[in-house]
């Protein structure tokens, strides 16, 4: 693996290169389907092995099919940030893109033709791909007249590599990527500090239209963006069908100019909320939150989704989502700086539309259209990403506190864990805390839920409780603490008919160091249910 820095300008930020018993009663509330706790969110892996140097295989490419070396590493840059990607299709009418230029579709197979090499070798092999790329640029500059010796007339070549039809897009592509690039430089080192792939500036001025010298409008709903309307919406249903409720997570499978151009065009029949580029200095608002943007191509089905919001299924996902694509690949990793300023969006949106935030309702595109996509990919840090999230909303639970909630993927695993026993149901009803909550009838048997919790040192702490209330609740549900050397230090009775959405006071304890419990049982006679949502230890 390698890091990018750019000693040079301050917008290129750090990122990691990647490569290529008996039964129980069933309760009277109407139960949402069994689910394992653990999401099918992905979890944070890291990437395949890259050529440890790069800058031989640039080298020999542009030597070889006489294309400038500046170019060559500077568009594979803008494209990939010197990944070697994986592409899949994230847009209808795109095809998928490859290899540290991410060649695509007929110009992969134009390029590989060129440097005679086999289409596969060329989605796979990194010297193929450069290869391949560098066989293009000097077929495009052959037939455009290029003076090969100027590195400002390569710009229209490097723009119509790009496949960008937007004008104004593709100015941006060119000037404020490839060629700031270029008048910028940058590195990619290794994680041992040797350089994996270097490109030192040179100052030199894109002959190729510039973008429109104008006043960029700041976004309707997020004023940290830019307006770049499109014609790709309708109107959200009427009721709560149409409210936003989730956000969903993209990934553009290109780079960030040509993902909003795309977005932008009527032509693409496509569109998104938003667009966030790969440094994470730049948003692109598109779609206002309040209208229906075309960004995900599936109706909902809350199986794939934890069982959540089952009332939802089979409606349209675009009806009550707000969609954010980011530049780079499912298959690649993401700057720290993209990740903060995406976290910063959630933020804003879940704020303002009173969007939950936890990893059930801020969701991968491939989450919940598992068939055909799988953005944002292995590498998007999701835990981190709903923390930083709950942090800029002011919602990240205080320095001391553990919360366990009944949803494990809400839980930080070094602290705090949950677990079932026996016959329990997922429950969805408004008020709870995090994401669901589990239900059980009450009868004289020993199947508790567990909320355990770590303590490094002996401390007094106060538990406190949430639930959602309700008619059918017990009035005399048993919260019982134990330290963690199972000993019980006292039972707490709540009325769950009541005080729902809200903590609520349980007791203050002697716990002791080690993996402390507090248990919900059920032992209690029959005719009600207890409902185990989330516990605070403070």
């Amino acid at each position: 693996m390698s890091t990018f820095r750019n000693p040079f300008a301050a917008a290129a930020a750090a990122l990691v290169l990647s490569a290529c018993g008996p039964q129980a009663q069933q309760p009277t509330e109407a139960p949402a389907p069994a689910e394992t706790e653990t999401p099918s969110q992905p979890t944070d892996t890291g990437g395949s092995a890259m050529p440890r140097e790069l800058d031989p295989l640039f080298a020999q490419a542009a030597q070889e099919f006489n294309v400038p070396a500046e170019l060559l590493k500077a568009v594979s840059y803008t494209e990939t940030r010197w990944q070697m990607v994986r592409g899949t299709e994230e847009f209808p009418g795109q095809q998928p893109a490859f290899g540290l230029m991410a060649l695509r579709g007929a110009d992969l197979e134009q390029g590989a033709a060129l440097a005679g090499v086999s289409v596969d070798a060329a989605r796979t092999d990194a010297a193929a791909n450069i290869r391949a790329g560098a066989a293009l640029l000097s077929r495009f500059a052959t037939e455009a007249n290029v003076e090969r010796g100027d590195l400002g007339a390569w710009a229209p070549v490097a723009a119509r590599l790009s496949g960008i039809s937007h004008p104004e897009a593709l100015a941006e592509h060119v000037h404020h990527g490839v060629y700031s690039v270029i008048n910028e430089g940058a590195v990619a080192l290794n994680t041992d500090g040797s350089v994996a792939a270097s490109l030192e500036p040179v100052t030199v001025e894109a002959k190729f239209a510039r973008p429109q010298v104008r006043a960029m409008a700041a976004g309707p709903d997020y004023g940290a963006s830019i307006w770049r309307p499109s014609p790709n919406y309708n109107a959200r249903p009427a009721g709560a069908g149409g409210d936003p409720s989730m956000i969903i997570i993209h990934t553009c499978e290109g780079g960030y100019a040509g993902c909003w151009g795309w977005l932008a065009n009527s032509a693409s029949g496509v569109s998104a909320h938003y667009v966030v580029n790969e440094s994470g200095s730049e948003v692109t608002q598109l779609v206002r939150e309040s209208s229906r943007a075309w960004h995900i191509g599936a109706a909902y089905d809350c199986s794939l989704n934890g069982s959540k919001e089952c009332w939802l299924n089979g409606a349209s996902s675009n009806n009550f989502t707000i969609g954010i694509e980011h530049g780079g690949f499912a298959s690649g990793t993401f700057s720290s700086g993209l990740i903060e300023t995406s976290a910063k969006l959630s933020c804003d949106i879940a704020r303002d539309n009173a969007i939950l935030k936890d990893s059930y309702h801020i969701v991968a595109h491939g989450r919940l259209q598992p068939a055909t996509r799988t953005d944002p990919g292995p590498n998007w840090p999701w835990a981190s990403y709903i923390n930083k999230i709950n942090g800029y909303c002011g919602t990240a639970t205080p320095a001391g506190e553990i919360i366990v909630d009944s949803n494990s993927a809400n839980n930080d695993a070094s602290k705090a864990r949950f677990e079932l026993t026996g016959a329990w149901t997922a429950g969805s009803s408004a008020g709870y805390y995090g994401s669901g909550y589990y239900f059980a009838a009450t009868e004289a048997i020993s199947e508790p839920a567990t909320f355990w919790f770590y303590l490094p040192t002996a401390q007094t702490r106060t538990v406190d409780g949430w639930w959602v209330a309700g008619t059918n609740r017990s009035s005399s549900a048993a919260f019982i603490s134990f330290n963690a050397a199972g000993a019980n230090l006292g039972t707490a009775t709540a009325n769950q008919q009541i005080n729902g959405g809200k903590w609520v006071t349980l007791g203050s304890y002697n716990f002791t160091a080690g993996w402390n419990k507090v248990q919900l049982s059920r032992w209690q006679a029959a005719g009600s249910v207890v409902i185990a949502d989330a516990i605070r230890v403070r």
